[in-house]
C-alpha cells in the first residue's frame, strides 16, 4: 500500500529503529512505550488487521509468535514475562491500519489490560 505508514517502515522508505529482522517481519520500538519494553511486530505483508488473515497466512501468524519468544529471550523478559497484543479495528486502539503486534514488557502488566 503507497500510503501506509507501516509499508513504509518495512520497505526503509520512512525511518524507524529497528531492533530486528528478518525475512516476515520488522520489529521496530514504539515512539510511544507504555512499558519499559515496547516494540512493533510487523508483518512485511501488508494485511489490515486479524479480520483480513486468511487460511494462508497461519503459517505467518506463527513465525509471529516465535519472533516475539527470540526478541523477548534476546531483551532478557522472557522469564519474567511479556504480552503480545494485537488491536482489531478503532474500538480496539488499533489506529494504523497495517496489522501489527505489541510486545510490552519490564514491569508488572496488570489484567484485565483497560
Amino acid at each position: 500500500m503507497d500510503s501506509c505508514i507501516f509499508c513504509k517502515i518495512v520497505d526503509g522508505t520512512i525511518p524507524a529503529k529497528k531492533v530486528y529482522e528478518n525475512e516476515d517481519l520488522v520489529a521496530i520500538e514504539d515512539i510511544n512505550p507504555v512499558a519499559p519494553v515496547h516494540l512493533l511486530l510487523i508483518p512485511r505483508k501488508h494485511i489490515v488487521n486479524a479480520l483480513d488473515l486468511e487460511s494462508g497466512d497461519d503459517a505467518l501468524v506463527g513465525r509471529v509468535f516465535r519472533a516475539a519468544a527470540a526478541i523477548a529471550r534476546q531483551r532478557g523478559v522472557a522469564e519474567s514475562g511479556f504480552r503480545l497484543v494485537q488491536n482489531t479495528n478503532a474500538d480496539a486502539g488499533q489506529s494504523v491500519f497495517h496489522i501489527h503486534f505489541h510486545l510490552l514488557a519490564g514491569r508488572h502488566l496488570g489484567w484485565p489490560p483497560g
